[in-house]
């Protein structure tokens, strides 16, 4: 983190604490502060000013960021500002230069006073960008707020000038006047999400420290009550994982949820809050659904927000951020997220299983596991976690998310630690959360951890060295498949193979509106079509001398054969070259993951439903 100023000393202790780099080497000059005002909000524009007073001579270096906590590729936010004026305080303009495109550069006057202003774009409402309408505004604060390099440590204040029935929900502190926020430091005002509107808040007491629920939503009040209650089980979940609470900042967790139609479906993690935003409504199956993003940001809380890979912190606002870790920081907070509902009793253990079964199928059948680790597709989220690209990329065989991956591996340690080390990734969490993550300072950890440190601890908390360094050869650093069956089965699991035929072909392609058959995806290595020599554009005319113009005629032709059946193709490449080669007919490569109580000649014995009662029970006290 940067070195705060004097006046951010007196602000830290109102906030209650005093960052340790302010007590050392205080950077000086005033607040930043900024107002936002909403007067064209029919049209999503925000008018947006920020002053810099206190200055020294020299220019000032005003930029936007490129990069946003939480996301781990770079979105340019200077995309959405213009009309950009400079003046000084006695209001004179002041000349801009614009050096590249994503910042300006401008002279202070003799006062030493810069004010800002623009015109801010925003209508995507989720928890990368900014969402404004008649009705709200979602804000996503590096998406929306200027800020001057070299004033990083300074403290800053917000000022919102709002429509009469909206009101802020954000983590940031509010003082005397009500709609003024403040904030330490830039790190920690660009990490806090806002929301305004009509709130409704629903709050309660978790500990000595207070949980909130901040939404916009236009559903019944009885639907928002119960989703409330949900929520609290899941808290209660979460927090006995690691085994105690965060001391958030203010002694308050916000959940700022945006669920109304015109939302985008995500969640991004903050430190004392986590932005949620959805078009689902909050009832039966999409209550549900809605509920899986709170379960996975919360975990947050504690993985990734302050128990940190060392190469995420301070974060760069400039340039992507790159970690090594993200199988840990999000695969493992995807599995616990998961793995809390169904602790919770909000999802049924099929559910989970099917959880399971489709972090199973993502790791044997990704190409692109066998060459990369999951050190390496953590370290390609620049170009896959929200990144925008004009041409095509081979994902599908070279990259696994890591979510997924990191899922996948969880749960095989966590197996493993249960059956052979007397253990649980409970304890190998809450062993990490008490060395890297508890202890903080200045906002921030005090010892974030590397990839070795998660060995290391491993191997502390199952008292096996060598298990540590197996587990992280093999599938860390390595690329081998985890035991998905041999570990599963511990737990009373088995994997068995869906044996549909042909099943990968029709999700392969997609019928235009002349009833062209045309491949719609890079085919996969392995896969049949990619062995006859078929890719994306491509049209199959004809399948075992059927005409193919429709799903149908499609699903009748695969249901003549049998699995390894080797038929003609007749295929127009998307160059208009007609061709006809041997096609493959495959199964279906996925599997699914029941309990062997509902397999044939499978036996649930007392020590595989011991070990999943004991996986899947709740751990929460009331």
């Amino acid at each position: 983190m940067k070195h705060l100023a004097t006046a951010a000393i007196l602000l830290s202790l109102a906030f209650g604490t005093v960052p340790a780099q302010a007590q050392t080497a205080p950077a000086p000059g005033p607040a930043v502060r900024y107002t936002m005002a909403f007067p064209n909000a029919v049209h999503h524009e925000a008018k947006v000013t920020a002053t810099f007073a206190g200055l020294p001579a020299g220019p000032l270096h005003v930029r936007m960021a490129r990069s946003s906590p939480g996301r781990y590729s770079l979105h340019d936010f200077a995309k959405n500002v213009y009309y950009v004026v400079a003046t000084d305080g006695g209001n004179h303009p002041l000349s801009l230069n614009r050096p590249d495109p994503y910042g300006w550069d401008v002279t202070p006057g003799a006062d030493g006073t810069v004010i800002f202003s623009y015109t801010l774009y925003g209508d995507l409402t989720d928890g990368t960008y900014v969402g404004i309408d008649q009705q709200h505004a979602h804000l996503n604060l590096p998406a929306a707020l200027c800020y001057a390099t070299g004033f990083e440590g300074r403290p800053a204040e917000i000022k919102f000038d709002l429509p009469a029935a909206w009101k802020v929900a954000t983590q940031l502190r509010s003082g005397t006047d009500k709609t003024v926020y403040t904030a330490p430091n830039m790190q920690y005002l660009m990490d806090s999400p806002v929301s305004l509107g009509a709130q409704q808040v629903r709050s309660w007491q978790e500990g000595d420290q207070t949980i909130e629920l901040a939404t916009l939503y236009q559903g019944p009040a009885a639907e928002l009550d119960n989703y409330a209650k949900k929520i609290q089980k899941v808290v209660k979940e979460e927090k006995a994982i690691f085994g105690e609470l965060p001391t958030f900042d203010f002694a308050r967790y916000t959940f700022i949820a945006n669920y109304l139609s015109q939302a985008t479906g995500d969640g991004m993690e903050h430190r004392n809050s986590t932005s949620v935003t959805s078009p689902r409504p909050l009832r039966d199956e999409d209550a549900t659904r809605n509920l899986g993003t709170v379960a996975h940001e919360f975990i947050h809380a504690w993985n990734v927000e302050r128990l940190r890979p060392k190469d995420l912190e301070p974060f760069d606002f400039q340039r992507v951020n790159m970690s090594d870790a993200l199988w840990f920081a999000e695969g493992f907070t995807q599995y616990y997220g998961r793995l809390a509902l169904r602790r919770a009793k909000l999802i049924e253990d099929d559910e989970f299983f099917e959880d399971i079964s489709r972090w199973v199928n993502l790791r044997q059948n990704s190409p692109g596991a066998r060459y990369a680790s999951a050190i390496d597709m953590s370290r390609q989220a620049a170009y896959t976690d929200g990144a925008g690209s004009a041409d095509p990329m081979n994902i599908v065989n070279t990259n696994l998310s890591y979510y997924d991956q990191g899922a996948g591996i969880a749960l095989v340690l966590d197996l493993q630690l249960r059956q052979h080390h007397r253990s649980s990734l409970d304890k190998y969490m809450q062993a990490m959360w008490q060395e890297f993550g508890k202890k903080q300072a200045g906002y921030a950890p005090t010892n974030p951890y590397t990839v070795r440190d998660l060995q290391r601890v491993l191997g502390e908390v199952s008292k096996d060295t060598v298990f540590a360094s197996r587990f992280f050869r093999q599938y860390v650093y390595g690329r081998e498949q985890p035991r998905f069956s041999e570990n599963l089965l511990l737990a009373g699991l088995a994997v068995i193979p869906t044996r549909a035929l042909g099943a990968a072909l029709p999700k392969q392609v997609e019928f235009d509106e002349d009833g062209h058959c045309i491949v719609a995806y890079n085919t996969q290595i392995g896969s049949g079509l990619y062995k006859a020599g078929i890719d994306r554009g491509d049209q199959i005319v004809t399948l075992d001398g059927k005409d193919i113009k429709s799903s149908n005629d499609l699903d009748a032709v695969l249901h003549k054969h049998s699995p390894s059946d080797v038929v003609f193709v007749k295929v127009k490449t998307r160059g208009g070259v007609e061709r006809t080669t041997q096609l493959i007919l495959a199964e279906d490569p996925n599997v699914q993951v029941k309990s062997v109580s509902d397999v044939e000649k499978m036996e649930y014995t007392t020590n595989q439903k011991n070990l999943r009662e004991a996986w899947l029970a709740s751990q929460a006290s009331n």
